[in-house]
């Protein structure tokens, strides 16, 4: 019974962040406002997650080291300046420029950790003339999302439901960046990818590299033994799937830049075990 009442409860989480989103979205198209709302969603992410670390540093007694990223990034957490972090972003929400101090904590934590080069909303929310009220509303929601579970991957999913909802709210342009699961979940079990190189040449979101762990983890396997490889043409695409993995704590090589496959393969010497792909 308690279970229960806690999937309900995460269920209406999800539900609030999207009827907050789409009171933010006013004459904003859903094609545009997905990246300020996943990018929020990172945010809170990465910010909780280093928090958590700096906290267990303080408790073994090296305050020498919190603002070094090096003790950040051994245990696979991004490093966030001061201005980066969520409590900064929060505090501010109610400033009539909230939408530059969101957009200047995201490129800092790109600027600060190499291997989200590309990933977040660059100088978004500021371009798209959001209103300061409803974007203070949105972050108060989003404020509420415990990243602390350590029974489920609650952000992950969250991050899932969004990029769902949006898929389907475009229509056809949807499936560009999104595989429904139900797919990709039978993808994943008919090649059973237990361990190797994974490639996928139009890797949209990356719904085939999370699939692919979790079918792993679901059966007892080791997700160390899998290799992560992709390349997506559209830009802000490429940055759904470099987040998306980066929730979830996934490495994975997607190339330098968004290319197409066809006229800039960024892998060319790549022997894959596995190409799972939805072009």
């Amino acid at each position: 019974m308690v279970k229960q009442k806690v999937l309900k409860n995460e269920k209406n989480m999800e539900e609030q962040l999207w009827d907050a989103a789409n009171k933010l979205r006013g004459t904003v198209e859903s094609s545009q406002y997905k990246h300020v709302v996943l990018g929020l969603i990172f945010l809170k992410f990465a910010s909780d997650k280093f928090e958590d670390r700096r906290k267990e540093l303080i408790a073994e007694g090296k305050d020498k080291y919190l603002e070094m990223k090096e003790f950040y990034n051994m245990k696979n957490v991004f490093f966030l300046p001061p201005e980066s972090r969520w409590s900064h972003v929060q505090n501010n929400a109610k400033q009539d420029d909230i939408a530059l101090i969101v957009d200047t904590a995201l490129h800092t934590i790109e600027k600060n950790n190499p291997s989200l080069k590309g990933a977040l909303p660059d100088n978004y929310f500021s371009r798209l003339n959001l209103d300061p009220s409803k974007l203070a509303a949105l972050l108060d929601t989003i404020n509420n999302i415990n990243t602390t579970d350590k029974e489920e991957d609650v952000v992950g999913r969250i991050y899932e439901y969004f990029l769902g909802r949006f898929a389907a709210a475009e229509g056809k342009g949807g499936g560009e960046f999104y595989t429904p699961k139900c797919i990709v979940n039978l993808i994943a079990e008919m090649l059973e990818p237990y361990k190797g190189k994974i490639y996928d040449p139009c890797c949209g979101s990356g719904g085939m590299f999370v699939q692919s762990l979790d079918f792993v983890k679901n059966h007892s396997g080791n997700t160390k033994e899998i290799s992560i490889y992709g390349q997506e043409f559209t830009s802000v695409t490429y940055k759904l799937a470099k987040m998306n993995l980066a929730i979830r704590g996934i490495s994975g090589n997607l190339g330098e830049v968004p290319a197409n496959t066809f006229f800039k393969d960024q892998h060319p010497d790549l022997k894959a075990d596995y190409i799972m792909a939805n072009p």
